[in-house]
Formats: C-alpha cells, structure tokens, sequence
C-alpha cells in the first residue's frame, strides 16, 4: 500500500511539473507573444501572428494546463497517458523537422533531448501506474473486496 502511494505521489508530482511547465509558456505567450518568439529568433510582424501565438502558445497551454489539473485530482493513470501522447508528439515533431528541413538548432536539440525525456517519464510512470492498479483490482477479486 505504501508503494502505491508513494507511486501515486510521484505521478502527481510528474504531471504537476508538467503542467506548470506549460502554464508558464501560456503565460509568457498572453502577456508578450513575441517573447516566446525570440526563443526561436522569429519576429512577429503583424496583429495575426501575435494573436496565433497568444491563441496557440497562450490559449491552448491554458486549458492543456487546467486538463492536467484535473486529471492530476481525478484521474493520474489517463493524465499520464496524455502527457506520454503530448511529450511523445512534441518529440516526434522535432524529429520530422531533423529529417524534412535539417539538422536543429540549440533550442531544437536541448528540447528534443527534454521532451523525450519526459516522454520516457511518462511512459514508465503510466505503465507502473497501470501496472499497480490491475495488481490491486486482481487482489480485491481474489480477496472479495471490491
């Protein structure tokens, strides 16, 4: 029982880092849209792209961020699912851009290696989750306790 607590904390913990992550890109996009622009040295040029920048980075970072809350209260096992989906497809992308356009930048190569990383996190944090949770529902079936 200690294990899987402990176990519990440590994804809430995973996807509460994750979240704030996010939640300070969100932020930093609605306050100044082209600060997150500068971490990749593109310039802004007119009211669309501050407002795609704001939507996209500030917008959808929001509500991934409330997601993750909520799921982080309600529901660790598919929080960490969608974390392994996003980190994984984060990466992904990166990847593509290797092979479609080029070999990546500083920022590209320190954020690939970072959300591959966390990809591997969030892997290993579902599959021990899940993992956990079928052994407990096995034994409450054994024992007639549900």
């Amino acid at each position: 029982m200690q294990s899987q607590n402990i176990l519990k904390r440590a994804a809430q913990g995973f996807i509460l880092l994750s979240a704030l992550a996010l939640l300070s890109v969100s932020i930093m996009a609605f306050s100044n849209p082209q600060s997150v622009m500068d971490l990749v040295h593109v310039q802004l040029t007119n009211t669309d792209a501050f407002s795609s920048i704001r939507g996209v980075y500030g917008g959808v970072g929001l509500t991934i961020f409330i997601s993750l809350l909520y799921l982080m209260v309600r529901d660790v096992t598919k929080g960490l699912a969608f974390l392994s989906l996003l980190w994984g497809f984060y990466a992904l992308s990166r990847a593509i851009t290797i092979f479609a356009e080029g070999a990546l930048g500083a920022f590209g190569r320190q954020w690939l290696v970072t959300e591959s990383v966390l990809f591997v996190l969030a892997v290993g944090l579902w599959w021990a989750t899940t993992r956990n949770r079928i052994a407990s529902l096995s034994l409450q079936a054994e024992t007639g306790s549900f």
